[in-house]
Parts: C-alpha cells; sequence; structure tokens
C-alpha cells in the first residue's frame, strides 16, 4: 500500500515536470510559429492579410480642416499691422477609399510598384457648414508674385495685371475654391501661357500619388512596406534623394514585430518629405494592443538642433540664419510658390513664428501626429496626421497691394486633420486572426507551464511528507 502510494506521487510529480517543461518547449516553438505566420501573412503579395488590406484600406479615413479666416485684412494691407485669424471647422471629407492601381510585382527585386489614386468626397454631416461658406484669405496669387518673379520690371507689368483685375492682398474664397481650386482673375490676365486654376491642393481629385516602389518583404520581412523609390511631384525626388529624405513607409504598415525602441520613419508627400515618429505610450484600441508612436517636435527644429532639415532652409533672412524653428521651407517641391508647412497654430514652433498672428492656440493634445501600431504585425490600425499650410509673403515695392507691408509674414491658411480608425467589424477580424490566435497559444503555454510547476511541487511536498511519517 505505501509502495503504491508512493509510486502515485512520484508519478505524479514526472507527470508534473513532463507538463512544466513541455510548456517550457512550448514557448519557444510557439514563438516560432507566431513569428513564420506573421512572417507569411505580412508579405505584400497576393493571398496575404496585408496585401489585401494594402490594395484597399477597409478603414474610414476622414481629412478635416479648418481655415483660418482673417478678421482685419484691409488693416493689414494698409497698416502692416497684426493678422487677426479666426479658425473656422472641421470641414470634412473622406479620403483614401479608391483602391491601389498598376499594381505590379517585381519577382527578381523583391518590390511591387502602384499608383494611388486621389479622391476627396464632403461630408456634410460631419461638418460645421457647406462647401460654399466663404473666407477672408490671403491672395496666394498676389502673395506669390513677388517670390516666382523678382525682377522689379516683371513686377511692375504683374502689378499693372493685379489692379486691372481688381485683386489684393486679401481676397474672399469659398471652401471648394480654396481647398479644389478656382480660374484666378490676375493670372487669367497674364498674356502668356501660365497656369491660372489656384487652390491649396489643386489639382486633386482624379489624380494620382506616384508612381511608388516599395519592397514587398518577400526576401526581407525587416524591408516590407519601405520605400524604394517614389516618382511623385515635379522635382521631388532629386531634391530629396540628395538630401535622403525619402525613407521609410507610407504609414499604413511597418516591418513587424516592432519595438519600443525603434523609429518609426514614413514619407508623406504633403509635405515631401519623410519624417518620424517616437514611442510614446501602450494603448488598447477595441482590445487590441497598439504601441503609440507621436511626431517629436525635434521633426521640426531647426538645422543646427536637426541636420536632417538642412534642405528646408532655403535662405538667411527669413531662416534668421537657419535658425527658425517649427516650419519647413517646401518651395522647392511646390514650384517655387512659397509654402511653409508647420504643425498645427505653430505647435513647437519659434515664438516669432506666431507673433505677428492673433488668434492662435497651441495645443499638445489636438494638434499633434500620432500612429497607433499593432507590435506584432506592424500594422498601423489608428493615425491622426496634423498639418498647417502656411504662406510666405512679403514687402514688395513694385507691387501695390503688397507695398504698405512693413515685414514678412508666414501667414497661416489652414491646418489639416487626417484621421483613420480600424472598424469594428476589422477589428474583431483581427483579433479572431492574429491577436486571439496568440494570445490562445500564450494561454495554452502558461496553463501547461503553470499545471506542470504546481503539480510538481504538490506531488514532491507529498511524497517527502510521506517519507517523513513512513521513518517516523
Amino acid at each position: 500500500m505505501g509502495c503504491s502510494r508512493n509510486c502515485g506521487l512520484i508519478a505524479g510529480a514526472v507527470i508534473g515536470a513532463v507538463l512544466a517543461v513541455f510548456g517550457g518547449i512550448l514557448m519557444p516553438v510557439g514563438d516560432m510559429l507566431i513569428q513564420k505566420t506573421i512572417k507569411k501573412e505580412v508579405v505584400l503579395e497576393e493571398g496575404t492579410i496585408a496585401f489585401k488590406n494594402w490594395v484597399k484600406t477597409g478603414t474610414d479615413v476622414y481629412r478635416q480642416f479648418w481655415i483660418f479666416d482673417v478678421q482685419n485684412p484691409d488693416e493689414v494691407a494698409v497698416n502692416s499691422t497684426k493678422i487677426k485669424v479666426k479658425q473656422r471647422g472641421p470641414y470634412t471629407y473622406r479620403v483614401r477609399y479608391l483602391a491601389k492601381e498598376n499594381i505590379t510585382q517585381d519577382s527578381e527585386n523583391h518590390t511591387v510598384s502602384f499608383l494611388q489614386p486621389n479622391g476627396a468626397i464632403f461630408e456634410p454631416s460631419l461638418s460645421v457648414g457647406t462647401e460654399n461658406d466663404t473666407f477672408t484669405i490671403l491672395n496666394l496669387a498676389v502673395a506669390a508674385a513677388p517670390h516666382l518673379y523678382p525682377n522689379s520690371f516683371v513686377q511692375g507689368i504683374l502689378n499693372s495685371l493685379i489692379k486691372k483685375s481688381k485683386s489684393s492682398m486679401f481676397q474672399n474664397r469659398t471652401l471648394k475654391e480654396l481647398l479644389w481650386g478656382y480660374t484666378d482673375p490676375f493670372l487669367n490676365l497674364v498674356p502668356y501661357p501660365i497656369a491660372t486654376t489656384v487652390g491649396v491642393f489643386y489639382p486633386y481629385n482624379n489624380t494620382a500619388d506616384g508612381v511608388y516602389k516599395v519592397f514587398n518583404g518577400k526576401d526581407d520581412i525587416s524591408k516590407v512596406a519601405i520605400i524604394d523609390t517614389y516618382k511623385g511631384k515635379k522635382n521631388l525626388l532629386y531634391w530629396s534623394s540628395y538630401c535622403d529624405m525619402i525613407n521609410g513607409t507610407d504609414a499604413a504598415s511597418f516591418p513587424p514585430f516592432v519595438e519600443k525602441t525603434r523609429i518609426l520613419r514614413f514619407f508623406s508627400s504633403d509635405i515631401c518629405r519623410s519624417v518620424y515618429a517616437e514611442f510614446a505610450a501602450e494603448m488598447n484600441l477595441k482590445g487590441i494592443p497598439v504601441y503609440r508612436f507621436t511626431l517629436p517636435s525635434l521633426a521640426f527644429a531647426s538645422p543646427s538642433e536637426n541636420p536632417d532639415n538642412h534642405c528646408f532652409c532655403t535662405e538667411q533672412i527669413i531662416s534668421k540664419n537657419c535658425t527658425l524653428y517649427g516650419v519647413l521651407d517646401i518651395s522647392k517641391c511646390k514650384e517655387g510658390k512659397p509654402v511653409y508647412i508647420s504643425l498645427p497654430h505653430f505647435l513647437h514652433g519659434s515664438p516669432e513664428l506666431a507673433e505677428p498672428i492673433e488668434g492662435l492656440s497651441p495645443n499638445e493634445e489636438e494638434h499633434r501626429t500620432y500612429l497607433d501600431v499593432e507590435p506584432i504585425t506592424g500594422f498601423t490600425l489608428r493615425f491622426a496626421k496634423r498639418l498647417q499650410i502656411n504662406i510666405l509673403v512679403k514687402p514688395a515695392k513694385k507691387i501695390e497691394a503688397l507695398k504698405n507691408l512693413k515685414h514678412n509674414y508666414i501667414v497661416p491658411i489652414l491646418w489639416l486633420n487626417e484621421t483613420g480608425t480600424i472598424g469594428d467589424e476589422k477589428a474583431e477580424m483581427f483579433r479572431n486572426q492574429v491577436t486571439g490566435k496568440i494570445n490562445l497559444l500564450g494561454l495554452v503555454e502558461i496553463v501547461l507551464l503553470s499545471v506542470g510547476v504546481v503539480m510538481f511541487i504538490a506531488f514532491m511536498i507529498s511524497y517527502c511528507a510521506c517519507r517523513s511519517k513512513k521513518v517516523n
């Protein structure tokens, strides 16, 4: 009877040890299975989860606009006073709803090239007004004239056309005109062929962003979705390549197994450059653990602080010898137009940027850019891209509309918030196909290991106690 009991206790201990060992073995094996599955599913080729969502996003993406309505246009034009602005918005459009086109796989170089069609659909229910709402804004054509034509003789001719068209430093335009384009009356009088349509995002609808060529990850999963080349906006490829600015992905996804220490680099054609994000916090999005990465203030720092920004310092006066921070001059990829990019309300910008503008209220929570990335797959499940479009306007003695200005202004035109969040249906699918299986496998590993250890310890204690009684 005693021997039988001792044998039972020993057998139980052995079983517990086996379970513990099996659980311990299962952990690295499970990790290998997870990695193998993820590496297969994130490759950008027909049949994978990544490819299906990459061709056409299943997430609704919206671009909201806030327009800076100028309250004192005459005072500014005549007396060069502070520009008083009032933010109006949001005006919301649905974007990125069109599937990628001209998708071509290159099996030799392990890349895939494509075009991303552009489209914007106005969403009245998510907007404070209609596309016909009118704003007082800077006259884009008049402000750009001295930059595009610095010769004083040419400016004199342009001045006569500006006066004849009854154009001034500021103008009234509808939302639709400002964003998507209008025929400018001043440019329409120019006697030689030039583009006469002006708009902050003109042309946009029925155009395509690209051609992009990205690595598909077939040979090296650490390169998946990273941009190889981009042939888009005029002069962008040469300029950005020279400055080593085209790198990273398009921010829709990143190579899998993202660690908190990783710097996530992504390219945005809106600002003609690549930027980067750093880990900020762990989040839970619809039951899915994600890492939040945010755009640091250093991304818009002066070249003296961030050498990567040296390409955006194109002159010494406006940039105050390249010490001005918080704005990037992207005129080189905007055909010379004096366009400056910043964070909304000049967040993280030099104090002198906001000094001549009244009505700005920078706020970190409302105006920062972030990405919520699922760390195992590298998929971006939620994001908010926030940027401000500004135009540099400076005094011009030969142009009457600008001759009374006493200093330069970097005038905010609008800021945008492009957002997207994984939908409930997609989130459930993601939990079932990815995180659910990973969690289940992890749970099995832990249970086997825990039960095995407990059984081993319990039976060994019982065995020792039994032996002790037998001796007594």
